[in-house]
């Protein structure tokens, strides 16, 4: 579905990825492992179109969206969903969901509120706090929040840049169960995680990311089964 070949993208001098290839399957979710520094979000950011790549290539469903901008890399059906939410603190939870459907046709206005309906009904919490301003909720109902408004585009893969970073045991635990119920219905995600041991119950397939290169692709049998990998990445267990 997603295919990302031989991709360089700078900052400044400094060349954050050196020939980055990969691909992400449809219907399956594919997950970036790898340390603070390793060019991760540098990565999520150049597939989204807000950084422009110096070289390669990425495709979607086969088209090139390499040189597109954001807006219509969105409007393609990719959305990312950022590290550290980056909600609208000002907006309340409502608009921000209706932010989420900005690049959707007035047309749709019918099935956007539909949409809405199917958001509070996968994030109850969500619904009850619908007239809040979003600056106000937890760190893990901001995430929810974050996860929802991405999905307002309806998006055909989701970019998911380290969606349990700061939370707590319990709610990482939610937010896991929820990208798990997105693959159920059909949503294809990319995601970068350096909880590995949860990353290794929900995905189907791994890429390790270092110093801005690819270093390893397998799946989690392949992972675990990897002394060297399974230190470094698990703490010498297996999950």
């Amino acid at each position: 579905m997603l295919t990302i070949h031989n991709l360089v993208t700078s900052h400044g001098l400094i060349q954050a990825l050196k020939g980055v290839s990969l691909e992400a399957k449809s219907g399956e979710i594919t997950c970036i492992l790898g340390p603070n520094g390793a060019g991760k979000t540098t990565l999520m950011f150049s597939v989204a179109g807000i950084l422009k790549p110096k070289s390669g290539n990425v495709s979607l469903l086969g088209d090139s969206i390499t040189r597109m901008s954001a807006p219509d890399i969105l409007k393609r059906g990719l959305a990312l969903v950022p590290e550290n939410r980056l909600v609208f603190p000002e907006m309340s939870v409502l608009e921000n969901l209706m932010a989420g459907a900005y690049s959707r046709p007035k047309s749709e206005q019918t099935a956007v509120e539909k949409d809405i309906d199917d958001i509070y009904h996968r994030f109850d919490v969500l619904k009850k706090r619908k007239d809040q301003r979003a600056g106000t909720l937890s760190g893990g109902e901001q995430q929810m929040l974050a996860l929802a408004r991405a999905l307002m585009a309806k998006p055909k893969m989701l970019l998911l840049d380290e969606p349990s970073v700061g939370l707590a045991p319990l709610i990482v635990d939610q937010i896991f169960e929820i990208i798990s119920g997105l693959r159920q219905d059909g949503i294809s995600i990319l995601l970068v995680e350096q909880n590995a041991s949860k990353a290794l119950k929900v995905a189907d397939y791994f890429y390790l990311l270092d110093q801005g290169m690819v270093t390893f692709g397998g799946t989690p049998d392949e992972i675990e089964g990897d002394d060297l990998i399974r230190r470094a990445y698990l703490g010498g267990e297996a999950a």
